[in-house]
């Protein structure tokens, strides 16, 4: 297939087509009936359980070869696109850089209208891994964003006009929006990020009618000399010490959300520390709840239900704020309500979903900093990657071994795909760190380090692969090695293929059940955005955003 026109660049909305719309609104039961509307992609995850898998199948292994390109959308912007784009009514509803939202004919590509929220320029400072957005969400008529600068806002889905807006981050702070909201039970959910910069976690709920906060839930103690909000901010101050609220502590809720209707239970992934270093934060002790943690908690008011911490007392940005997946497991001879997640820190997790204990966990790629998981759940961690002294190389690094881009799970297959990373990271702590509210916080002094371990790291360029993974065996089926690191995240069908675009710009259609390469098609700029596939005219479409970010800039320094 050939390579898409330097004219495309930074586009790409690309649609790839091979040869019901629903007319009714997108409510409460149409979301939970989602599995059974397989022409539309009402949120971000397709379903509930965030899945990521479609039972279309017009596109299959015998029809891939005549797959090409129907349309594409050039997006204005030389920054990244992470986003997830969603389907309903024939409408194609995404978003770009600077949180700007775009509808189009999911037929044609023709544009129906944008909605630029004009995030102020200088938010482009608190944005660690910049400006992107990883999508929308669809509720009643409206399509629902975070933007950059700490807003939700609500968009008419047909005229593209403003409904309302509301700021959930408070003024003159470093916290920012890159996820994709959810709706939950009438509910707008949306987290933030900002840790790298200084900022107190929270997750928040708003009324998707009115814009009316409902409840908000923190995810790390604030100032323990003041009320808790919760019994679970209590429980959580006891796991920290020294002055840790005056950095924020970190723990931001900037991506993984998930809602279980059948539980009534919200499930977050928690981000990592500020600073990053738990000697500096914390006096070098505690597990510092809930950092780098998945917690449930009640749809109607927010309560914490459980928690699994991933990474205790966390010492290396190993957030758990990476894709959190529903689904029904049969293990032991019997059948489990999961929650699956392949986090930085290497390990992937299967836990039960109604209390949070942990049913299994297994290392998905090479890690140095545990060897393993104890019967208590807790990582088996290594002497010299806890006590950091002087420079230390660790594996994973601080981009992790799987970051946020999603993964898809196949139940024809029983296979999880999703791009893996071996990076390590020289680690340098500076213990001359103070906070500073104008600056990044992450504790980190590599900027200032020439040694051996540098010449080490130097030496072990990152590599990266797409695997098939067996949540139930806990065991890598097959892999994919990429000519680059990073890749994108997947999508897979029933069609027994797995779709998934990469950092030089290629997107590829493997098979299934053993990952052979059936197809790939060059959009000319790297894909770091998950691929979607719906149904319009009558026709299976493939859909994907096109246009790499600045969040690779840890695996360049090599």
């Amino acid at each position: 297939m050939a390579r898409l026109s330097a004219a495309t660049r930074y586009l790409i909305l690309t649609a790839l087509v091979i040869g019901c719309d629903s007319r009714t609104g997108v409510d409460d039961s149409v979301l939970s009936a989602a599995e059974d509307d397989s022409a539309n992609w009402l949120t971000y995850g397709r379903t509930y359980e965030e899945q990521r898998f479609s039972p279309l199948k017009q596109i299959g292994e015998a029809s891939i070869s005549r797959l090409g390109l129907a349309w594409s959308l050039e997006l204005n912007t030389n920054r990244g696109l992470e986003g997830t784009p969603l389907v309903h009514n024939g409408a194609l509803y995404t978003t770009s850089a600077w949180s700007v939202l775009h509808a189009v004919d999911a037929a044609t590509g023709r544009q129906l209208w944008t909605y630029d929220p004009k995030v102020p320029k200088e938010f482009a400072r608190f944005a660690c891994c910049d400006v992107v957005n990883r999508g929308p969400a669809l509720y009643r008529g409206r399509v629902y964003a975070g933007t950059l600068d700490g807003r939700l806002i609500a968009v008419d889905a047909q005229t593209g006009t403003l409904a309302w807006e509301v700021k959930t981050t408070p003024d003159n702070s470093a916290y920012s929006i890159t996820g994709a909201p959810r709706i939950a039970a009438g509910n707008v959910l949306i987290g933030n990020g900002g840790a790298e910069f200084g900022v107190r976690g929270y997750v928040s709920a708003y009324d998707a009618a009115d814009g009316r906060l409902v409840w908000r839930t923190y995810t790390v103690p604030g100032d323990p000399a003041k009320p808790f909000e919760s019994e679970a901010m209590k429980r959580a101050a006891a796991t920290w010490a020294g002055e840790y609220w005056k950095a924020g502590g970190g723990g931001t809720a900037w991506d993984a959300i998930v809602y279980d209707p059948a539980l009534q239970l919200v499930y977050v992934g928690t981000g990592n520390g500020s600073p990053w270093f738990q000697r500096l934060r914390s006096q070098g002790t505690g597990d510092n709840l809930y950092l780098s943690s998945i917690i449930a908690l009640r749809v109607d008011n927010g309560d914490q239900v459980w928690h699994y911490q991933t990474t205790p007392g966390d010492n290396w940005d190993f957030t758990a704020t990476q894709p959190l997946m529903l689904a029904t497991l049969e293990m032991n001879g019997s059948p489990k309500r999961v929650i699956m997640q392949a986090p930085k820190n290497g390990f992937f997790y299967v836990l039960d979903r109604e209390n949070g204990k942990l049913l299994s966990a297994k290392n998905f790629t090479n890690i140095d900093w545990a060897t393993g998981i104890d019967a208590n759940g807790r990582p088996i961690e290594s002497e010299a990657a806890r006590k950091l002294t002087g420079a230390t190389l660790v594996a994973p690094g601080p981009y992790g071994a799987h970051n946020w881009h999603p993964m898809s799970f196949n139940p024809n297959t029983g296979l999880v795909y999703f791009p893996v990373i071996d990076a390590k990271f020289v680690y340098v702590v500076d213990d001359a760190w103070k906070y500073d509210q104008r600056k990044t916080n992450v504790g980190d002094a590599l900027n200032r380090y020439s040694g051996p371990e540098l010449a080490k790291w130097f030496s072990q360029p990152p590599t990266g692969r797409l695997i098939a993974w067996d949540p139930v065996a806990q065991k890598e089926v097959w892999r994919v090695e990429h000519p680059l690191p990073l890749s994108g995240g997947t999508l897979s069908t029933a069609g027994n293929l797995v779709f998934q675009g990469r950092a030089d710009g290629k997107l590829s259609a493997y098979r299934a059940n053993d990952g052979k390469v059936l197809w790939e098609f060059d959009t000319g700029v790297g894909i770091a955005a998950p691929p979607i596939t719906y149904i319009a005219g009558g026709k299976q479409y493939i859909a994907v955003l096109s246009g790499w970010g600045g969040s690779a800039v840890l695996l360049n320094v090599p």
